[in-house]
């Protein structure tokens, strides 16, 4: 775990321009450390994001010189893998290497850490999970949401007081980079083949998201699915405290569990019900079950959680409603940027067979196999855009008229003469969104603007 004293005379590296390379630049900046900020993108690719840095940090960009060499330690952006040039130079010298996120708690005083990962649904259990925190905190502290969610932690954790709560997402790359984490709870989700590309195989990728719960002690917690195998493998290595919870099974060993359309958590020695909040999916009941055990934990009382599941809505981008047009449904699913985001989509959508379907964008080198049985169910129509449109189009031959739309608008226009009143429009692309978009929030927004675009016609 960095170690502001320890390193405080060393120079600062970070590595990446991105939101929290910035945050994490100012950070360091603004607690006396001299900061190079390095990029490979060139200064006028980055004149927006460099508005918001620090004038106390130098800036090289264009390409990665000799400089970074001379710095003490590093912080390096999640998203570079460990084989590029910089990195594997750095590890030669043993200049040691942080993550933002360790950065940001080695600066912040808050009185709980809650860490959530996972392959899926990390989003809605962080919102939900925060928005829980908050109200059992209040009116004498706050939770500080941040991490993957979209702030970067150096900005959000180092502001936190002893009474308030740091509830962050964290992504298998922000781990990966990470050493000596001790949240109060944690959790993993779920856990299904993503990001290999970037990990090298399953087994690292795995061996990352153990990062969220390998450093803690017996006073903390990690929740786990007992329904997802991976899960339960993790769970025995954990040093922790391990919770269970299940939507397809009840009692034993479960610490929450779904039953009779009520949430079930076991805490303090009772067992007490609440209705979970109006979300669509099996998936939202687990979001719902872990957040509320991760809560528990933290000293949340029951009623917190009932007031926070009556209220939630929902996070964006995620099966958002997006508006109707002539009778369709359109829904913004642009978090599925894996074939089993789209897989949860799908099951939470498809009570019957009205879905017309757009996928694609810049696959992960995952099969789209799994998606069959469920387009065959439900789905009338697969229209296809962005790079992995000819490896879906293949793949998914005979499991559903496919139609090459190329883009989103296009696919949005198709539908509009295909689809009959009470048809759904789901755009879950079950990829990466960098061939066409800025990222999956751009993508998500583009998508419902064109949607309300079609409407106003």
């Amino acid at each position: 775990m960095f170690d502001p004293e320890k390193f405080k005379t060393r120079k600062a590296l970070v590595i990446g321009a991105g939101k929290s390379g910035v945050a994490c630049a100012n950070l360091l900046a603004a607690h006396g450390f001299s900061v190079l900020l390095s990029d490979e993108k060139k200064r006028a690719e980055l004149k927006e994001r460099l508005k918001a840095l620090s004038g106390k940090v130098r800036v090289e960009a264009g390409g990665h010189t000799a400089a970074p060499l001379n710095c003490g330690f590093a912080v390096k952006s999640p998203g570079m893998t460990h084989a590029n040039p910089l990195i594997k130079a750095l590890k030669k010298k043993k200049i040691p290497v942080f993550s933002e996120i360790e950065i940001a708690l080695a600066f912040s005083r808050a009185g709980s850490f809650l860490a959530v990962t996972g392959t899926n649904g990390k989003t809605t259990t962080t919102t939900l999970l925060g928005e829980i925190m908050a109200a059992a905190l209040r009116p004498r502290g706050r939770a500080l949401v941040c991490g993957n969610v979209g702030i970067p932690a150096a900005e959000a954790a180092p502001k936190a007081r002893p009474g308030d709560a740091v509830v962050m997402e964290v992504s298998s790359y922000q781990l990966e980079d990470s050493s000596g984490l001790k949240p109060d709870a944690a959790c993993v989700l779920n856990v299904t083949p993503d990001h290999l590309d970037h990990h090298g195989g399953m087994a690292a990728y795995v061996k990352a998201k153990e990062k969220v719960f390998s450093s803690q002690d017996a006073e903390g917690c990690c929740v786990f699915n007992y329904e997802d195998k991976v899960c339960r493998a993790l769970a025995r290595r954990c040093p922790s405290k391990v919770l269970y919870f299940s939507s397809r099974r009840s009692g034993g060993r479960l610490a929450a569990w779904a039953a009779g359309g009520k949430l079930l958590f076991r805490a303090g020695g009772k067992v007490f019900a609440l209705k979970p909040p109006d979300l669509p999916g099996a998936h939202n009941l687990e979001n719902a079950l872990c957040a509320g055990l991760m809560a528990l934990h933290c000293g949340a009382p029951p009623a917190a959680l009932k007031k926070v599941f009556a209220a939630f809505k929902g996070v964006e981008h995620r099966i958002e409603p997006a508006g109707a047009v002539r009778g369709v449904a359109f829904v913004n699913d642009s978090k599925g940027t894996n074939v089993d985001s789209t897989v949860v989509a799908l099951k939470a959508l498809g009570a019957k067979k009205n879905i017309w379907l757009i996928l694609g964008g810049q696959g992960k080198g995952l099969p789209y196999a799994p998606l069959i049985p469920l387009i065959k169910k439900s789905v009338k129509g697969v229209l296809t855009i962005g790079a992995d449109a000819p490896k879906i189009e293949a793949e998914l031959a005979g499991a559903a008229p496919v139609i090459t739309a190329g883009t989103m608008e296009t696919a949005c226009r198709e539908i509009l003469q295909l689809a009959d009143r009470g048809d759904l429009a789901l755009f879950s692309p079950a990829c990466a969104s960098f061939d066409q978009f800025k990222d999956f929030e751009d993508r998500g927004r583009k998508f419902k603007a064109f949607v309300r675009t079609l409407g106003a016609k």
